[in-house]
């Protein structure tokens, strides 16, 4: 399948201009041949090309699929890793596997202090497009940590590997059927004063399990874990 993204399909029934070289130049596709295209929000068209211009590809719908959301939502924030790369991968492995709103935050400890959304945002579309869904995450811009604890959800959690202290493991605490937001520290860890603002402000603190992860591993961990309760308590 050949799948495209245009925010507004039904309205404006062409590709920009980077999809259409993709379609036209490297898919080699043309006049009649059909794509499917998404708008991030949950439909996806089966269209067939009309036009095969690489700067402006445009289409005709002929038929709409809708996709309803899954019941529980999962909102990772994170503190950017200094090496971009890394906070990158996580964002493509993580909109593979699903995820519905990601947040950058600035902590005491973070070491990076500044992040191109721009191209975050065009990764999570590739990933989108790459794993054949129809939701497109939203991006958030890099927030300060104090903005983050303000932020709503059912269920809010922060990771947190104390040493000498139990913490409840992530996989144990979290519910299913409802919307979880877990916070993913630098690499530096939060701070002592980071720690108890989020308690204070009703986050638990919880663990990814019993080692000590890199922080784009602890966050699809986190990930992968709340689709994991979903799927085996729902």
């Amino acid at each position: 399948m050949h799948l495209f993204y245009q925010p507004d399909a039904e309205n404006q029934p062409y590709l920009n201009e980077e999809e259409s070289r993709h379609c036209v130049k490297t898919l080699r596709l043309g006049r009649g041949d059909t794509i499917n295209v998404t708008d991030g929000e949950g439909k996806r068209h089966k269209c067939v090309i009309e036009t095969a211009d690489s700067r402006r590809c445009t289409f005709q719908i002929l038929e709409t699929y809708t996709e309803t959301l899954r019941p529980y939502r999962i909102h990772l924030a994170v503190a950017p890793t200094k090496n971009a790369d890394r906070i990158e991968w996580f964002v493509e492995k993580a909109v593979e596997l699903g995820i519905d709103r990601i947040s950058f935050f600035l902590g005491q400890h973070s070491e990076r202090r500044a992040l191109k959304t721009d191209r975050i945002e065009k990764i999570a579309v590739a990933a989108m497009k790459q794993s054949l869904q129809l939701f497109k995450p939203a991006i958030d811009p890099l927030l300060d940590f104090k903005d983050i604890l303000t932020v709503l959800a059912e269920q809010r959690y922060i990771a947190h590997l104390p040493e000498n202290e139990v913490v409840e493991p992530l996989a144990q605490s979290v519910k299913p059927g409802q919307t979880v937001l877990v916070l993913v520290g630098p690499e530096g860890d939060f701070s002592g004063h980071e720690l108890q603002l989020a308690i204070q402000n009703g986050f638990k603190m919880v663990t990814m399990g019993s080692t000590r992860l890199r922080t784009e591993t602890a966050a699809l961990v986190a990930c992968h874990t709340i689709h994991l309760v979903n799927a085996l308590r729902a």
